[in-house]
């Protein structure tokens, strides 16, 4: 079963994705450091309706301000790999919020609630196929809140998958960088520590893989992928979905 028949409806339908986690999924690449990616089948959602897709896709923050601003995300990327490998459109549903911790994204929480409403209002007009999800950065001030993170992840996305009626939607996790400034971010080896909870549970959880950061570097300030890497980044998140989607084919 190829890719392009496990993605593709017959119907033409928009195959939509979830963007959810912090400021890494949001985007933070600097405009101008990579060509603007131009597909008509990759889409966005904004204000309920399905629009062309252009950068920032998840504007969670300014745009203009010069150090901390939306930009480039990884979402653009995936998009673009998905419509080309599919032959149809890919939507892209964001609600990423930058330096969101995993207990602002429990069911009954704000972002967990606005990600439900949205991928429902997605769903009236397109087909939710998988969910693309970093986030870790804030959870990892201490081994006790990176320990915790397994557990809480599990309930949120478990909660998450059978509310939206499909426990086995695919979902993407990527690792978070090991390059990260230590003396700013006062991180140490949490993340490597983060990136091995998010491998364990990959391996328990249905429909689940992880893309890795291996080689992506980051901007100045030490904690965001710059915009080279959001790009090769989002492909390998695309690699991953593919394996997901070509396995789950082979054991219908």
């Amino acid at each position: 079963m190829s890719i392009r028949d496990g993605l593709q409806d017959p119907a033409g339908e928009i195959r939509s994705f979830l963007m959810i986690g912090q400021s890494n999924m949001a985007g933070r690449g600097d405009f101008g450091d990579v060509e603007p990616i131009k597909n008509p089948d990759c889409l966005m959602l904004r204000m309920g309706r399905w629009q062309k897709m252009t950068e920032p896709i998840n504007p969670d923050r300014e745009i203009l301000n010069p150090k901390w601003h939306s930009g480039i995300s990884l979402a653009a990327s995936f998009a673009d790999e998905a419509a080309k490998a599919t032959g149809g459109r890919v939507g892209l549903i964001p609600c990423a919020d930058g330096g969101t911790k995993i207990a602002q994204w429990m069911p009954g929480e704000i972002l967990y609630d606005h990600a439900l409403l949205m991928a429902r209002l997605a769903m009236r007009t397109s087909h939710l196929s998988g969910i693309l999800w970093h986030q870790g950065e804030s959870d990892c001030g201490s081994e006790e809140a990176v320990m915790r993170h397994r557990e809480r992840f599990c309930e949120m996305i478990t909660a998450l998958r059978r509310d939206l009626g499909d426990p086995t939607l695919p979902l993407v996790i990527g690792e978070l960088s090991d390059k990260s400034d230590r003396e700013k971010w006062k991180m140490g080896d949490r993340p490597v520590l983060m990136n091995r909870q998010y491998r364990e549970l990959a391996k328990v959880l249905p429909a689940c893989g992880v893309a890795s950061a291996e080689g992506l570097t980051l901007k100045s300030d030490g904690i965001h992928f710059d915009s080279v890497s959001l790009r090769e980044f989002g492909k390998r998140y695309f690699q991953v979905y593919q394996t997901l989607v070509s396995d789950g084919k082979e054991q219908e």
